[in-house]
């Protein structure tokens, strides 16, 4: 009689988590995303488009019909899922919940256009994508530059007369960026946003973004620009103490708006009781 696994067994077992471990590290890749279900829900609103050529990749979404001349509302994607775990970068920066894309698809405004980030989106193979343009390089100048000819182009086909950006997370930070180098951009909303990048590793043990742009530092730029803030007083990711911090440093605190969500969660109800 024996007892426990045999060594065939357990060899199998062994060789079956070994496949999960690798699987987990390499991102989990067989496993679409729930994204891939939002941007078919995105399909059925909206006009897909892709911006290649040069320059890096994106995919955006813009309305059916716009009204011309009229303000349009550009919703900006955070980071997506820039690791696979703690210390190894994903190899597709696709988010697997698309938080800004859920946020654009309960805004019942007819202006309502999304901006996926530079290589999410089944881009990520494509060049000139690499792995620092959602890791270290997330808010790099040319991931600015693509984002700046998505809009030019979204303006271009809608007629819009003017730009609203709402920015998700590390879409936050790209709002930011983009205002202060735009003269079109009448309001400003990120959500969860890192305004601050320089601190945000700082307080949380994280390797610096070098090579980024730190919306921290365009701030002053759009000080004339309508601004909300909108921060979770859950937030573990971006703790709104950091948020907290930045704004009163440029003399921004009244544009914070504090609602009880965490980096992820809650931001809908907050957002269907808006829009």
């Amino acid at each position: 009689m024996t007892t426990g696994l045999s060594m065939q067994s357990r060899g199998r077992v062994r060789g079956f988590f070994a496949i999960c471990l690798l699987a987990v590290l390499a991102g989990c890749a067989s496993a679409p995303p729930a994204s891939v279900a939002l941007s078919a829900q995105a399909d059925t609103r909206w006009q897909r488009h892709a911006l290649a050529g040069a320059g890096l990749p994106l995919v955006y979404w813009q309305p059916r019909q716009p009204l011309a001349g009229q303000t349009l509302v550009v919703y900006l994607e955070g980071d997506g899922r820039a690791y696979a775990s703690r210390d190894i970068v994903s190899a597709d920066p696709t988010p697997q919940q698309a938080l800004a894309l859920q946020l654009a698809l309960v805004d019942v405004r007819p202006n309502i256009a999304y901006l996926g980030r530079p290589c999410q989106y089944g881009g990520a193979d494509r060049q000139p994508c690499a792995p620092r343009y959602w890791s270290s390089h997330r808010f790099a100048p040319e991931v600015v530059d693509s984002l700046m000819r998505a809009l030019d182009r979204l303006k271009a086909e809608t007629g819009a007369g003017s730009l609203e950006l709402i920015g998700y997370s590390g879409g936050g930070a790209l709002a930011v960026l983009l205002a202060a180098r735009r003269n079109d951009v009448v309001a400003v909303q990120t959500v969860a946003g890192n305004l601050d990048h320089v601190a945000w590793t700082r307080q949380l043990g994280l390797s610096p973004l070098a090579g980024s742009l730190n919306a921290a530092d365009a701030l002053p730029a759009i000080a004339h620009i309508r601004q909300t803030h909108w921060v979770g007083e859950a937030d573990r990711v971006v703790p709104p103490a950091l948020t907290q911090d930045v704004l009163s440093r440029h003399a921004l605190a009244g544009s914070l708006r504090e609602v009880a969500a965490g980096h992820q969660e809650g931001w809908l109800a907050v957002w269907q009781g808006r829009y």
